[in-house]
């Protein structure tokens, strides 16, 4: 990789690997987070992903590899690097007997590169950020498993950050909930922060992030745009027709191997695969069939969709609600 294309990176590893004596949790991973991205870092439960970002954190030694961080080698750079890095990691916990606000008072403190001056108005403007203005005085025991996970981002936003990593930040939310966390990942995004999301959750990752990186049994299966995932996946042609012996006929002729897949009394269904490296252009199958005298009822090219991706890849299913 160039260095211009390292520099639009938030994250980057190469070959980074994580084993617990014979067990290989993290199997040489490859990643790339552009910087202003919302990255989903994707896997099923127990894929391997909570064992990268604490890696990426400098909780966890590498067995091997190499890790940037927002440009800087990570571990050596640490101490400069991590002050620009707000992080939920394996949810939050806090101290139940104090208020919200009297948590983050004390989470600051301990860091030493946040100002006393101006402690006060950032723990406010970081409550009202994630809607616990009215919450503040309130004991954190007493908060629901949504306003804790809100709390906790709002500790990780005490400072101005360049980018966040947050581990499963929806985990255990109602709808509401859910939906109040995604708002607040995306106004970090249009503020220019680069936000890391690690989640099993299909939905999320569909309706928050610009990119993603798909985890299976500790390695990475796929990674890029949400866009690029989509396409790399096959389509299919679907066609519900009387005429079956010469529809299969037509798609034969495309180098297409036609299945019938239902039917009812006036129709069948017709489907072929179109591999994703096909040369084939799909829209030459529709004419081809009305000029062969095929009485199309109902006719479309059906993408692949994320969620039929991400099974091919890793062989398991995913939770798809949120």
């Amino acid at each position: 990789m160039t260095a211009a294309a390292t520099a639009d990176l938030a994250i980057e590893t190469r070959g980074l690997t994580k084993r617990f004596r014979t067990q290989t949790a993290v199997n040489a991973i490859d990643l790339a987070v552009p910087r202003g991205s919302v990255f989903g870092f994707l896997g099923p439960n127990g894929s391997g992903k909570t064992t990268s970002i604490r890696m990426l954190l400098g909780l966890v030694t590498p067995t091997d590899g190499e890790i940037q961080l927002l440009g800087q080698s990570m571990p050596n750079k640490l101490r400069e690097v991590l002050p620009r890095v707000g992080a939920l990691v394996e949810g939050p916990a806090f101290y139940p007997f104090l208020s919200g606000e009297a948590n983050l008072h004390r989470f600051d403190t301990a860091d030493r590169h946040a100002s006393r001056r101006t402690r006060t108005g950032r723990v406010a403007e970081a409550l009202e950020r994630v809607g616990l203005t009215n919450a503040a005085s309130k004991k954190a025991g007493a908060y629901s498993l949504g306003m804790k996970q809100r709390l906790g981002i709002a500790n990780a936003l005490l400072s101005p950050r360049d980018l966040l990593v947050l581990d499963e930040p929806t985990n255990g939310l109602d709808p509401q909930g859910t939906r109040e966390v995604r708002h607040l990942v995306r106004s970090f995004a249009a503020e220019g922060t680069t936000v890391f999301v690690s989640s099993h959750l299909l939905a999320e990752v569909e309706q928050m992030c610009t990119h993603a990186a798909i985890m299976s049994a500790g390695s990475i299966v796929a990674q890029g745009s949400l866009d690029d995932l989509r396409g790399a996946g096959e389509s299919h042609v679907r066609v519900r027709t009387p005429d079956v012996t010469t529809t299969e006929s037509v798609l034969a002729r495309f180098g297409l191997i036609p299945t019938r897949s239902s039917h009812s009394d006036s129709h069948t269904e017709v489907t072929a695969l179109l591999p994703h490296t096909s040369e084939l252009d799909p829209d030459r199958i529709l004419p081809a069939l009305l000029e062969a005298g095929v009485r199309v009822r109902g006719y479309g090219i059906e993408e692949a969709s994320l969620e039929e991706r991400f099974v091919a890849l890793t062989g398991e299913g995913f939770d798809v609600l949120s």
